[in-house]
């Protein structure tokens, strides 16, 4: 295959190597808009790392392009690697495969979960259908070989009663329940690679845990590589093993997840883990007090990466 490629190969325990993503999207202007700027990280085998920053960062962008879907949008990916060991051990760079063989990546080697699964989930195929047809795409499996690794995942993922629920339709499950069929269809064809684009923000706290929950749990029984994009600096402490920091399109901190929090660098990054809400903090006030605003400029923010 063209886009295999042999040299050099990544570290054995590598499973995602991105060295200096630049990202830029169409304008009106002729000028393009450069959205992400020379990022560079890295997941190994059972890691979770978590991409952090607020709306407008570049994050979700950042974890979209590792599968190549912001080009359907007009971007470009105007300079950079991205190197993914896939399920079989094959290193692929994936900024040279051609974009109507993405297909045959996505879902095999690397997989998606949304943040809102009801605009993920198509409301006129049952659940289990909608499983079954990854599966048969991606592994050549047939229909009866499919229905059971289907039945296989929503067990795995904690579904109740998973083979009357596979003939349910989307509506007939709750919102914690379609995020968990969501993780069922992302890890069907057992990727290398897990890409979690704020899967619990449209939760309840309850229903968040449970998720965060079966994340890890999974990770532990599977060995699952995981990216996790989130704002929220309390998801990071439960999830993560390493962090990174994103703020306008620059990689502004890096680092595992008990230095980011013990003795954060960069003054976004105690911006963010000041926002965490904390039991009794505000206990002496009369009104929540207002959250201070964060500026900084490109050109410090260029300097400021790992």
């Amino acid at each position: 295959m063209s886009h295999v490629d042999a040299e050099p190969a990544m570290p054995a325990e590598r499973v995602l190597q991105v060295d200096n993503l630049r990202i830029a999207f169409a304008a009106q202007s002729k000028t393009p808009i450069e959205v992400v700027r020379g990022v560079s990280f890295h997941i190994d085998r059972g890691e979770t790392l978590a991409l952090v920053g607020e709306s407008g960062s570049g994050k979700s962008v950042t974890a979209m392009t590792l599968m190549r879907l912001t080009e359907h949008d007009g971007a470009t990916i105007t300079d950079g690697s991205i190197r993914l060991r896939g399920r079989e051990g094959r290193v692929m760079e994936i900024t040279r495969i051609p974009l109507d063989k993405m297909i045959d990546v996505r879902g095999a080697d690397v997989s998606i979960v949304f943040q809102d699964p009801m605009s993920s989930l198509n409301p006129v195929f049952t659940v289990g259908e909608q499983i079954c047809e990854a599966i048969v795409q991606h592994q050549g499996k047939s229909m009866r070989e499919a229905e059971q690794i289907a039945l296989k995942t929503l067990q795995l993922v904690r579904v109740p009663d998973a083979a009357r629920r596979m003939k349910q339709y989307p509506h007939e499950f709750s919102g914690g329940m379609r995020q968990r069929v969501m993780i069922a269809m992302a890890l069907s064809c057992k990727p290398s690679l897990l890409i979690l684009d704020e899967p619990t923000t449209a939760l309840d706290v309850t229903i968040q845990a449970q998720i965060l929950d079966l994340v890890r749990s999974l990770q532990e029984e599977i060995g699952m590589s995981a990216l996790f994009i989130t704002h929220d600096m309390g998801v990071v402490a439960e999830v993560a093993d390493r962090v990174c920091v994103m703020y306008n399109g620059v990689l502004v901190e890096q680092g595992d997840v008990f230095s980011i929090f013990e003795a954060p660098r960069h003054e976004y990054t105690k911006a963010l883990i000041a926002a965490v809400p904390q039991l009794g903090s505000m206990a002496e006030t009369d009104m929540p007090a207002k959250f201070p605003l964060v500026e900084f400029s490109r050109d410090r923010n260029a300097g400021a990466g790992a």
